[in-house]
């Protein structure tokens, strides 16, 4: 009996000294194949599988589905062929590979999937090892949808182009504990409407196809561009479909497309290199400069009707029209304004008036600007430009070519300047306006004497032009206010009866009285006015005469 068992045991043992070896790596030792007398090793490049099966989405068998793998960063892959009942396999996956799979069948949505083959493959006497995919269902591409698409105006919105997108035209199931694969099955379908606007989707999953998948159609319609300028007539639409919603109304439907603009927004003005023109407060001048000789630019939210821009220009004191043209581009959406040759200049302050209607919802824009003639990058000195004074012949036995007590005068200087907030300059006479026999001193209003009783300039921005009729002269347009910049200043003279011409006045910007730490008067430059500035002889302003009779 003992004798027996040795003679038993030693086939085992006999192997065991031995080297195993596995060349075909299937985890079992070449030459053993007993059940009985099982050896394992581990293989030198463990292999796994991946299989799954392929369904219709009524989980019917597909069979004649190709299956094409990639295997890693491999330049060549695998590929298999389910049967009738819709299964497929490939053997020799190599353990721990991550794997592209493609299900393609035509009439059928293709299906593309990741996974990765487990690395414990070929570690046990059976190929365990295996990357399971499926079910796999696909939905038939048998199916169309039609959408009738509608301009603005109601007309077919023929030549429009479309895109439908099917999400999702597939589903799968991995079984196999992968919670890293990503799963990818839409439907990408383009056309372009007929001349009636309709928009035509074939090779598409039917509503019931959908439905089955929980899927949605989504679909957009480009803009269209009929006259290919680059510029959309009517904005796009965009909206998505269940497949149950396409089952319960299998109905063709409409598409209005809006207008480029909503037609409830009115005509505005968008940009320009004048920011009055937005309509919004503007407080820095220099995003209203505008240099002689250049052009001024205008973009509307919404394209404007063809020969509907009126554009009208003036000076500070709206008195007359100045030469100006304006052409509209861009499908509407923007204007160039060309004033005349030489009609802007450093530092004027200009108004614009700009009436347009809306190509579109029939709104209408009337938008009045104002503007400096300046560059930004160069900054000029504020000199005094012109003294006048407003000659009042009713003044009784007073002269009237005379400067008298109580009539106005005023100073304009080269740029528009702005008061700070709670301060006023004073203007001085180098003259003897007391009659005092001496200038300065204790006499009001005499240069010399800058206790803060000199005549106060005040703004005196223009909104009409001058005075020199009754009844006064209408402006050309209503213009608005510069936000407290102008060349305008007056102060109502109180001294003796003066020669005007031969009078010589001056600004004390230096002796400004200082109300907070950075007081001064400021050019449409940003700069601040800190020295004085003087002027010889006041200009008469005609006294008012009755209008002519028409």
């Amino acid at each position: 009996m003992k004798k027996h068992l040795v003679m038993a045991v030693l086939p085992l043992l006999a192997w065991g000294c031995g080297d195993s070896t596995d060349a075909d790596g299937d985890g079992v030792a070449d030459g053993i194949r007993d059940p009985n007398n099982v050896s394992v090793v581990v293989p030198s490049t463990p292999k796994g599988t991946v299989s799954g099966q392929v369904l219709g989405t009524n989980l019917q068998a597909l069979d004649g589905v190709t299956v094409a793998m990639t295997i890693g960063s491999q330049a060549t892959g695998k590929s298999a062929t389910t049967d009738a009942s819709g299964n497929f396999v490939m053997t020799d996956v190599p353990a721990g590979a991550q794997v592209l799979l493609t299900f393609s069948k035509a009439g059928y949505a293709t299906l593309r999937a990741t996974s990765t083959v487990p690395s414990a493959a070929g570690t046990v006497p059976i190929n365990n090892g295996n990357a399971s995919f499926g079910p796999v269902t696909l939905a038939q591409l048998n199916g169309k949808l039609i959408f009738n698409v509608v301009t603005p105006q109601g007309r077919p919105a023929a030549g429009v182009k479309g895109t439908l997108e099917v999400d999702r035209a597939g589903s799968l199931v991995l079984s196999n504990y992968d919670t890293t694969a990503s799963v990818l099955s839409k439907v990408y379908v383009e056309a372009t409407a007929d001349d009636q606007g309709v928009l035509t989707f074939n090779g598409v999953p039917s509503g019931a196809e959908l439905a089955r998948l929980n899927g949605s159609y989504n679909l957009w319609v480009s803009p269209m561009d009929a006259n290919g300028d680059g510029v959309p007539e009517t904005g796009g639409f965009v909206t998505s479909y269940s497949g149950a919603a396409i089952v319960s109304t299998s109905i063709t439907r409409v598409v209005n497309l809006p207008f480029t603009r909503p037609q409830n927004v009115p005509l505005a003005i968008e940009g320009s290199n004048v920011a009055s023109l937005k309509g919004a407060p503007v407080a820095d001048p220099l995003n209203n400069l505008v240099r002689p000789g250049e052009p001024i630019y205008v973009f509307f939210n919404q394209p404007v009707q063809p020969g509907s821009l009126l554009v009208r220009m003036t000076d500070e004191y709206a008195k007359e029209s100045l030469s100006v043209t304006a052409s509209v581009s861009s499908s509407g959406y923007s204007a160039t304004i060309n004033p005349g040759s030489g009609v802007v200049q450093e530092g004027k302050e200009y108004n614009l008036f700009v009436r347009a209607v809306s190509a579109e919802g029939g709104t209408n824009l009337t938008q009045t600007g104002f503007f400096f003639g300046g560059d930004q990058a160069s900054p000029k000195a504020v000199t005094i430009a012109e003294l006048r004074y407003q000659e009042q012949s009713q003044l009784g036995t007073l002269a009237a070519t005379q400067l008298n007590p109580t009539e106005v005068v005023y100073v304009n200087f080269s740029a528009p300047l702005r008061p700070p907030a709670g301060s006023t300059v004073q203007v001085f006479f180098k003259t003897d306006i007391d009659n005092d026999g001496k200038i300065g001193f204790n006499s009001y209003g005499e240069v010399g004497n800058y206790s803060n009783q000199g005549f106060p300039l005040t703004l005196n921005e223009p909104f009409f032009p001058y005075v020199t009729r009754t009844p006064a002269e209408l402006p050309v347009f209503g213009i608005m206010s510069s936000q407290g910049y102008s060349t305008r200043y007056s102060f109502t003279y109180s001294g003796i009866a003066l020669v005007p011409a031969q009078t010589e006045i001056v600004v004390a910007f230096s002796k400004l009285p200082t109300v907070g730490t950075n007081e001064a008067y400021e050019s449409i430059w940003g700069q601040p006015v800190t020295t004085d500035l003087s002027a010889v002889g006041i200009a008469t302003q005609p006294a008012q005469t009755p209008a002519p009779t028409p």
